[in-house]
């Protein structure tokens, strides 16, 4: 009796170890695969000039970093005309990451692309953008590219950062595709006829065209840019968590798809534009918890009836205490209240959870 025991344990370990080396071998060849299809979709854009009055934080392994990430509204890319509306090339999302020294920790800083701002003098592909005063914020992608937006970022907060992402329609459609749909909570119904958007409240899995109006749609909000931002906020959170959940990393064929449709849509810095660099820069956030990722937005506030930007926004007095936020390395205290995150994908859920629509 104790042999035949002794066999079976044998036998179920010579079974743990082939299957161990089975996925290993599976894993291997997927890495390989999945290196090779997507590091040549990756566009390379110029290199950051930074503000020599910005002082950058130092260059660690586990330092603390600000990413650039921005969303742009151009149709002329393959697949991007998806929506049968025009778009000059702006910033439809601007979000300041900043990542925290050791890497556990984060937060997403969402400035609205209808703040008015004085933009700096910057150069793109040889020729000088002049500065202007009054501006609104996402035109600067548009005038000057990724490197003009980072020299307004810089010149208005004092941040330095390191790196930029940029990323299209076509490709946010595809990576939400790609892992199946991304579930939302809508506090309440999306009526947007103007655009023939209706969403209806409560928790659904977006794909697709319908997750691309879920972000973009502004009619159906009393503050259209800003409900918009946190929609988008609301929406990143859930496919952070969506993405580093085990129904996605145990799939091989999720992670080649996802990694492919990000790849085929980002322009980024040479510095971080291959997938070898965006690996390395992942890998440092191992240790990091992505659910407890907050999002919040820029404070900001209307300009009165009567003045001649009504219509836009401006920086409230607050702004600066949260740029120093950022260039200490420092949580965000009050300016955290109501974040988004992957545990609260509705800022504050107050309204969601009264009616009984999300859990």
């Amino acid at each position: 009796m104790v042999k035949a025991t002794r066999q079976h344990r044998r036998t179920a370990l010579r079974v743990i170890i082939v299957a161990e080396l089975v996925i290993a071998m599976l894993t291997g060849a997927t890495v390989v695969f999945a290196y090779n299809q997507v590091n040549g979709k990756i566009d390379q854009g110029a290199s950051i000039k930074h503000d020599p009055k910005v002082v950058p934080p130092p260059k660690l392994a586990t330092g603390a970093v600000n990413i650039l990430i921005l969303g742009t509204d151009t149709r002329a890319c393959d697949g991007c005309g998806i929506d049968g509306e025009a778009g000059g090339g702006g910033s439809d999302m601007t979000m300041l990451l900043h990542v925290a020294e050791g890497r556990k920790s984060a937060y997403g800083i969402s400035i609205p692309r209808d703040t008015l701002v004085d933009r700096p003098e910057c150069t793109a592909d040889g020729k000088t953008i002049p500065a202007a005063t009054d501006v609104i914020w996402n035109e600067a992608l548009a005038i000057g590219g990724p490197t003009c937006t980072v020299a307004q970022v810089e010149a208005l907060t004092g941040i330095y950062i390191a790196d930029y992402l940029v990323v299209d329609f076509a490709g946010f459609k595809d990576m939400v595709d790609a892992v199946g749909g991304v579930d939302v909570c809508i506090p309440s119904d999306i009526d947007d006829t103007e655009h023939n958007i209706h969403l209806d409240a409560g928790e659904q899995t977006l794909r697709g065209n319908a997750a691309l109006a879920y972000v973009r749609q502004r009619s159906s909000t009393p503050n259209s840019d800003i409900g918009r931002m946190k929609r988008q906020q609301a929406f990143l959170a859930s496919i952070l968590a969506t993405v580093t959940s085990a129904q996605t990393l145990t799939r091989p064929d999720k992670v080649v798809d996802f990694a492919s449709a990000l790849a085929d849509s980002i322009t980024a810095n040479p510095e971080i534009a291959s997938v070898g660099k965006l690996s390395k820069f992942v890998l440092s956030l191992r240790n990091a918890n992505l659910d407890k990722i907050r999002f919040v937005t820029a404070p900001t506030t209307d300009f009165p009836r009567d003045d001649p930007n009504w219509g836009r926004l401006q920086l409230t007095d607050e702004a600066p205490a949260l740029w120093q936020k950022v260039k200490r390395d420092q949580p965000l205290g009050t300016f955290g209240r109501g974040a988004i995150s992957g545990r609260n994908k509705s800022g504050s859920k107050t309204e969601a959870s009264a009616n009984g629509l999300c859990a």
